[in-house]
């Protein structure tokens, strides 16, 4: 199932606040934009940046992954600990980051203890930009995506679920348009 982009945005603004409750479930939301900026342990890798990022909650924690080519960047916070910067700025403390970079061994991830923060927008039409800022004993680590929060199409049927009724049980006989033997 494909969800409109502002359905996208509209889910990544409340991920916080689930993350907030009690909820021990995952999601996970892969938002679609440009990477403006993307800086691993000080070194710019902004170059081979995609134009994707994923926002995951997972129990009482909210991560923004950057990801470039043969390596990857998590910034990890509390999301209990969500703070707002403006009435429409909310602003996710982070006290981890994960680097991680393919090598000819397979995936290599470092999660190191970090301090900074990522702020993001309310969605709204134009752009919503995420920006995340960290520093950690390797250096500093930074990420800038920007996606169009765009206003659904008035023409675009709406989303709904599939309908999950199940059929009424077909009594034996009836397959091949017959009628059921008499009693």
């Amino acid at each position: 199932m494909t969800l409109l982009p502002t359905a996208r945005l509209l889910l990544l603004a409340t991920l916080p606040v689930l993350a907030a409750t009690s909820v021990s479930a995952q999601t996970a939301v892969k938002l679609e934009g440009r990477c403006e900026k993307l800086v691993i342990a000080g070194k710019d890798v902004t170059a081979s940046c995609k134009n994707t990022l994923m926002n995951t909650v997972s129990r009482n924690r909210t991560s923004f992954d950057f990801a470039a080519e043969g390596r990857a960047l998590s910034f990890s916070g509390n999301g209990a600990q969500q703070e707002r910067t403006e009435e429409t700025d909310p602003l996710q403390p982070i006290n981890l980051v994960i680097p991680s970079e393919t090598t000819k061994d397979g995936v290599v991830q470092g999660p190191l203890v970090a301090v900074g923060a990522c702020a993001f927008s309310t969605p709204e039409p134009g752009k919503t930009a995420i920006t995340c800022e960290a520093n950690a004993a390797k250096g500093t680590y930074q990420g800038t995506f920007v996606t169009d929060a765009k206003t659904p199409d008035p023409k675009m049927p709406d989303l709904k679920m599939p309908d999950t009724k199940m059929p009424a049980p077909k009594t034996p006989g009836t397959e091949a348009g017959g009628t059921a033997p008499a009693r």
